[in-house]
């Protein structure tokens, strides 16, 4: 049986930007990965394929975290001074939205990685079947999982915005 791959392209593909957007934090990073991933789908016939096209873009996207960390290093090395703005309301909101977004990121960060990846796949609009499916874990355990998860998450969050864990 040959997949549709326009078909899957069309009911998964923004499902698939937003999980992908949830491992690396970059849009335009995100669709790439996605677009990606669909590129690699033509050459297979999975016979579940969304699932398939899950687990792909979890490894394109640890591919590519491991990338942002080697070139994050490389240019704190290089980096001088911090460039300095002028403080206006506009700024001053964008500031506060990174710094929630870095949180956010932090948070997710201290989770375990199958924490992390039941909490984005179930994000990305996978249901149970479909996470139990790409994690390997019994579709029974799949909603305490998230529930535990989520309540690790919200901890992790809360402990940053009191201060008890510095941003990295």
């Amino acid at each position: 049986m040959s997949v549709d791959w326009a078909a899957v392209y069309r009911s998964s593909y923004q499902e698939l930007v937003r999980y992908l957007y949830r491992r690396v934090w970059d849009v335009e990073r995100a669709q790439d990965l996605a677009q990606e991933t669909f590129v690699r789908a033509i050459e297979h016939d999975p016979d579940n394929p969304r699932a398939w096209l899950f687990r792909v873009a979890t490894n394109l996207a640890r591919d590519e975290s491991r990338s942002v960390l080697r070139r994050r290093k490389h240019l704190t090395l290089l980096k001088g001074e911090a460039e300095t703005r002028r403080v206006e309301p506009e700024f001053v909101e964008e500031v506060e939205h990174r710094e929630r977004s870095a949180r956010v990121r932090t948070a997710l960060e201290t989770l375990s990685e199958r924490d992390r990846e039941v909490l984005q796949l179930w994000d990305a609009g996978l249901d149970y079947e479909a996470i139990a499916a790409q994690t390997g874990l019994a579709r029974k355990s799949i909603g305490t999982t998230l529930a535990r998860a989520r309540q690790r998450l919200a901890d992790a969050y809360r402990a940053l915005e009191e201060g008890n864990v510095a941003l990295g």
